[in-house]
C-alpha cells in the first residue's frame, strides 16, 4: 500500500498548482484500490495535514474529483470514492479533472461542433428547431431564477449534433457526456474574474446567436457563431487556469 510519506512529494513537484497535484495523488491512490467504491475518503482537514495545502485547496481537488466522477460528497457525511464510468473513445470521466483537461475537450469541441453547427443550420427540420429553441428557452427560465442550466446546455449542444442527421456527431457528443459544459466540471464563474451573473448572461447570448443562425438555416452564421462560443469559453478557461496557478505561486 503506498503511504502517505511516498504521496507528499508528488504533490509538491508542482508548487504552481497544488489542487491539481492534491486530485493527482488522491485519484492515483483511488486507481491503485487503496480508497475503493463506497470508501468515505479522509476529512478536509486530515488531506490538509497530508499533503500541507489549504482548506481552499482541498476543496478545489475535491471539486475536481467530484466533476471526474471519482467522487461525490454527501452533505454532513462526508466525500465518498464512486466507481469510475468505463471509459469510451478514449475519454473516460475520470480523464478529465482539470483545467487543462477540460480546454483539451474545448479544442475537439471547436474542431466537431463548428461544422456540426453548419451542418445543423443545413439539415435541421421544424422540429428541431423547435426542441432547440425549447432547451434555450429552459436555459434563460434558469438564468432568470438562479437555477443551474447545465442540463439544458447538454441539450442544446445535443440537439445540434442531431440536427446534423449524422449518428457520429450524435455519439461523439454522447461519449464526452457532462463534460462538454466546462462549468459542469469545474465552477467557471467563481475561477473567473468576472460576476457569475455577467459570465452567464454572456453564455447566453451565445446561445442565442447560434440559435438564431440555425433558426434562419444560416450555415455560415451558424459555424461563426459556435466557433465564436467554444473560442470564449476556451479563453475564459484558460483565464481560470492562469489564476489557479497565480493563487498556488
Amino acid at each position: 500500500m503506498t503511504t502517505p510519506a511516498t504521496l507528499l512529494p508528488q504533490v509538491r513537484k508542482k508548487p504552481r498548482n497544488l489542487a491539481q497535484g492534491v486530485v493527482e495523488a488522491l485519484s492515483g491512490r483511488i486507481r491503485a484500490g487503496e480508497y475503493k467504491p463506497g470508501d468515505k475518503l479522509p476529512p478536509e482537514a486530515a488531506i490538509m495535514e497530508e499533503y500541507g495545502v489549504s482548506r481552499t485547496v482541498v476543496r478545489e481537488a475535491i471539486s475536481q474529483l467530484q466533476a471526474g466522477g471519482l467522487a461525490e460528497t454527501r452533505h454532513g457525511i462526508g466525500t465518498f470514492v464512486l466507481t469510475p464510468p468505463q471509459p469510451s473513445l478514449g475519454i473516460g470521466a475520470d480523464s478529465v479533472v482539470t483545467v487543462r483537461d477540460v480546454l483539451a475537450i474545448l479544442e475537439l469541441r471547436i474542431s466537431m461542433e463548428t461544422e456540426a453547427a453548419w451542418l445543423a443550420a443545413s439539415r435541421r427540420s421544424e422540429e428541431q428547431a423547435t426542441q432547440l429553441g425549447e432547451a434555450l428557452g429552459e436555459m434563460q427560465r434558469a438564468l432568470r431564477t438562479g437555477r443551474s442550466f447545465v442540463d439544458a446546455d447538454v441539450r442544446f449542444h445535443r440537439l445540434i449534433a442531431e440536427s446534423t442527421c449524422n449518428r457520429y456527431f450524435v455519439d461523439l457528443l454522447g461519449q464526452l457526456g457532462n463534460a462538454i459544459i466546462p462549468r459542469a466540471r469545474l465552477n467557471t464563474p467563481e475561477l473567473g474574474a468576472d460576476k457569475p451573473a455577467d459570465y452567464l448572461e454572456r453564455v447566453n447570448r451565445e446561445h442565442e446567436d447560434i440559435y438564431r443562425a440555425i433558426l434562419r438555416q444560416d450555415p455560415e452564421a451558424a459555424r461563426a457563431a459556435m466557433r465564436t462560443h467554444l473560442s470564449n469559453s476556451r479563453e475564459r478557461l484558460r483565464d481560470a487556469q492562469q489564476r489557479l496557478q497565480d493563487g498556488a505561486d
